[in-house]
C-alpha cells in the first residue's frame, strides 16, 4: 500500500505542472507529523516549531533522517509572527511588492497547518460573493428547494466547515462590497445561509479555521480596504531579499527545479545567474554594487521575475542549441521583463548595459555588454 501511494504521488508530480505544496513536499510533511512532539494549537496538524522548520529548513549540519529543505528566505521572526497570528482569532494579511513570495509563504503555511493549500480565492474585479462563500446547483434547487444537497460550497464555506485555513490572494483587487462580505466571518466566526432553515442556516467555524490574505502594494488605492476589515487582520510586510548570496542561491535552486520540470538537464552557469541577480538588484534599488546611485526601473524586478528569466534562458539554450544559456540569451529575455509598463524602462535597461555592464570585470560581463544590441528599443 505504501509503495502504491508513493508511486501515485510520483505520477502526480510528473504530470501536473505545479503540484500543491502538500503534494510537492508530502514526504517532509509526513515526517514532521510523525516526529513532531511540540504542543499544537487546536485544529493544527503541526506545532509552531514544526511549521517554522518546514518553511525555513534544517541547518546544513543536520543529521535528521529526513532533511527539511529551506523553501523561503524570510526572517524567522516574520514567520513566527505569521504563525502566532494564525493561531489567534485574527486573520493574517501579507503585503509587499510583487514577487516577494507572499503567495508562496501563504501556500506553505496552509499546507503545514491544515494539510491542504487549495482552498484559495483568487482576487479580481470579476470575483463575486458566491465565489467566496457558496452558490447553488440550480437544477437541484428548482426540484428540491434549498438544502445542503443543492448548496455548492466555495472555499470559505469549506474552510469553516472543515477547520482549515483559507487563502485569499490579492484581496484588494476585489470590489469593496465583496471584501466586506468577510467581516462577519472574521469577527464572529459564523457564516449565515439565510436560504436554509434551522441549524443548517448557520455555519460555525471549526477549530483550525482562519484566513491568510495577500495584497500587492502596486495595487494600493485600486480598492482600498475598509477600516473595519483592516481591524480584522494583522498586517505583515514582506520585503525583497536583502542578501545578494541568499537571493542568488534561491534563484539557482528554483531555476534548477523548474528546468527539471521542463525536461532541461542543464541549469544556466553561475556567471549567467550572477549577471541576472546583480542586474535585478541594482535596477530594483537604484544603487550599484560599488555604492553609486543609478536609475531605477518602474517595472517589478523581483526575485520571482529573475527566476522566470533564468528559466527562459535555460529552456532557450538547451532546446535551441544544446547548451545552458549565454549572456546574450539573458539580454534578449530581459526586454520582456523591463518593458511591461513603461517604455522608458527599456531605455534605462539599455543605458545600464552600455554604461554599467561595460565597467564591470569578467568575461561574462563583457559578453553581456557586447550583446546589448539584442535588447532592441531606442
Amino acid at each position: 500500500m505504501a509503495k502504491e501511494k508513493a508511486a501515485k504521488k510520483d505520477d502526480v508530480q510528473a504530470t501536473v505542472q505545479r503540484p500543491p505544496a502538500e503534494v510537492l513536499h508530502a514526504e517532509e510533511l509526513a515526517y514532521l507529523r510523525e516526529t513532531d512532539r511540540g504542543p499544537r494549537p487546536p485544529g493544527w496538524q503541526l506545532s509552531l516549531r514544526a511549521v517554522r522548520r518546514f518553511l525555513l529548513g534544517d541547518p546544513p549540519t543536520s543529521k535528521e533522517k529526513v532533511t527539511i529543505r529551506r523553501k523561503v528566505v524570510f526572517p524567522p521572526s516574520l514567520i513566527d509572527r505569521c504563525m502566532v497570528t494564525l493561531a489567534t482569532s485574527r486573520g493574517l494579511m501579507l503585503v509587499g511588492e510583487p514577487g516577494t513570495a507572499k503567495s508562496l509563504v501563504s501556500e506553505l503555511l496552509t499546507a503545514a497547518i491544515s494539510g491542504r493549500s487549495t482552498l484559495t480565492i483568487q482576487g479580481g474585479a470579476s470575483v463575486t460573493e458566491d465565489q467566496i462563500k457558496y452558490s447553488w446547483n440550480y437544477a437541484l434547487l428548482v426540484n428540491e428547494g434549498p438544502s445542503l444537497r443543492s448548496l455548492v460550497p466555495a472555499p470559505l464555506f469549506l474552510g469553516m466547515r472543515d477547520g482549515a485555513i483559507v487563502r485569499f490572494e490579492e484581496i484588494t483587487r476585489c470590489p469593496l462590497e465583496v471584501q466586506d462580505s468577510m467581516l462577519s466571518v472574521l469577527s464572529d466566526r459564523v457564516l449565515a445561509v439565510p436560504e436554509l432553515d434551522g441549524p443548517d442556516g448557520m455555519l460555525f467555524a471549526r477549530e483550525g479555521f482562519n484566513v491568510i490574505a495577500t495584497a500587492n502594494t502596486r495595487d494600493k488605492g485600486v480598492n482600498e480596504m475598509s477600516a473595519a476589515l483592516k481591524r480584522r487582520f494583522n498586517f505583515e510586510t514582506v520585503f525583497p531579499i536583502l542578501d545578494h548570496q541568499a537571493e542568488l542561491r534561491l534563484v539557482r535552486e528554483e531555476t534548477t527545479r523548474l528546468l527539471e520540470k521542463s525536461g532541461v538537464p542543464l541549469a544556466p552557469s553561475e556567471d549567467v545567474l550572477d549577471l541576472l541577480v546583480t542586474t535585478f538588484r541594482e535596477l530594483r534599488s537604484g544603487t550599484s554594487d560599488d555604492g553609486s546611485g543609478m536609475e531605477r526601473l518602474s517595472a517589478v524586478m523581483s526575485t520571482a521575475e529573475a527566476v522566470s528569466v533564468a528559466h527562459a534562458v535555460g529552456v532557450r539554450g538547451f532546446y535551441l542549441r544544446g547548451d545552458a544559456g549565454t549572456p546574450a540569451d539573458l539580454v534578449e529575455h530581459l526586454a520582456g521583463t523591463a518593458a511591461k509598463d513603461d517604455a522608458e524602462d527599456l531605455r534605462k535597461l539599455r543605458r545600464y548595459l552600455e554604461q554599467r555592464a561595460s565597467k564591470k570585470k569578467g568575461e561574462h560581463w563583457q559578453a553581456y555588454h557586447a550583446a546589448r544590441g539584442l535588447l532592441g528599443g531606442g
